[in-house]
């Protein structure tokens, strides 16, 4: 298990690098489709922050809020097709996300698993964890690069290569459920819950590839609300009763 390391060590913050996972879906906001420019500049507004705390940020973000490659949208398409398509929607993504920092003159690099020399670099991990410890931000994108693997197992792959202390998995609602909060009112939220706890109750925290990587690896993941302002200050920093904790032990 990484432990967490002093607050003095990061300006109050318990953790040295974070990896963030957010959704496609979480930078549309209340529309239907694409890319609410002020999702962005607010989710980047709380990535400085953490930031300014001393913290090496990296990002996944995904493309489901521009296109998914096992979307109703990709109709018959070949999945592989609709995969790379996938993919192209996070690297516009990658970018929306890194102009929404620099603006708030935040240095950001954008890495892609697929050579787009024109928009981004192409993803080295040793130049990734340079830039991290230059004190820029990093967004992935593109996934891994290879069809038929979710941007949840991009973010546990990456996280592991830049040795990341913890995957922070921003969501919709505050942590990990019995259920579905939305569907089920009786739903009870886990304060901390193991990974196989996590498979064999099918909870959907992040697919089954993403969460026996993190399990094998003992990689920790926090889930949490992305749409509460300042949470993500609030789980780096270490505040009690924020999100849910997937481990290998409670």
């Amino acid at each position: 298990m990484i432990e967490e390391v002093p607050q003095s060590a990061t300006g109050g913050a318990v953790y040295r690098r974070i990896l963030l996972k957010i959704s496609g879906e979480a930078l549309m906001g209340e529309q239907n489709y694409g890319i609410d420019v002020n999702v962005a500049r607010t989710v980047a507004e709380e990535l400085k922050a953490v930031n300014e705390l001393g913290v090496e940020v990296a990002v996944v973000v995904g493309g489901g809020n521009i296109f998914r490659g096992v979307s109703k949208s990709a109709g018959n398409m070949d999945r592989s097709s609709a995969d790379y398509i996938g993919m192209l929607a996070t690297v516009m993504n990658g970018v929306v996300l890194q102009g929404a920092l620099e603006k708030l003159e935040v240095n950001t690099r954008v890495l892609s698993a697929i050579d787009i020399p024109h928009l981004a670099e192409s993803f080295i991990r040793r130049r990734a964890i340079r830039h991290l410890e230059k004190g820029r931000i990093v967004i992935f994108a593109a996934g891994t690069g290879n069809p038929y693997f979710t941007t949840d197992s991009a973010a546990a792959l990456r996280a592991l290569e830049i040795k990341a202390d913890i995957i922070l998995k921003g969501t919709k609602v505050d942590g990990v459920y019995s259920a579905d909060p939305m569907a089920d009112v009786a739903a009870t939220r886990y304060d901390c819950i193991t990974y196989q706890e996590v498979l064999e109750r099918q909870l959907k925290v992040m697919d089954a590839s993403a969460i026996s990587l993190c399990m094998d690896n003992d990689l920790p993941i926090l889930v949490f609300n992305m749409r509460t302002p300042g949470n993500i200050k609030r789980v780096v920093t270490g505040e009690a009763g924020v999100g849910t904790r997937v481990c290998v032990e409670k």
